[in-house]
């Protein structure tokens, strides 16, 4: 299985510009089949960068708490904002840091 070339499997900070706890990256399982597919896919991108440490953790799924109140504006931001979103994408460097990293499979999939 590839993985998905959507985040930067090698910021211990967060992802892109943002930064913190909550941007961190994470690989959630809920079962020893989707562990052992997290697993591979992890072991493949060490493959591929061998000089890098992969810092993305595979972590026991827990419980999920949807979101509710204000939080929903977050919801789909590049949807309801499409051009506050390829700004934001633009000038966190998302764009140019996924296609350094994975390269152009990468941008065939983002929009």
């Amino acid at each position: 299985m590839q993985p998905k070339p959507f985040f930067d499997p090698f910021d211990d900070r967060g992802q892109f510009c943002d930064k913190g706890p909550s941007y961190l990256s994470a690989i959630f399982v809920a079962n020893d089949k989707e562990r052992a597919i997290a697993e591979k896919t992890k072991a493949d991108v060490i493959t591929q960068f061998p000089n890098k440490d992969v810092v993305t953790p595979i972590l026991d799924a827990s419980t999920f708490y949807p979101i509710k109140g204000d939080e929903i504006g977050h919801q789909d931001f590049y949807k309801k904002s499409p051009v506050r979103y390829k700004f934001y994408r633009w000038n966190c460097g998302r764009d140019q840091r996924l296609k350094e990293t994975w390269g152009d499979k990468a941008m065939g999939k983002i929009k």
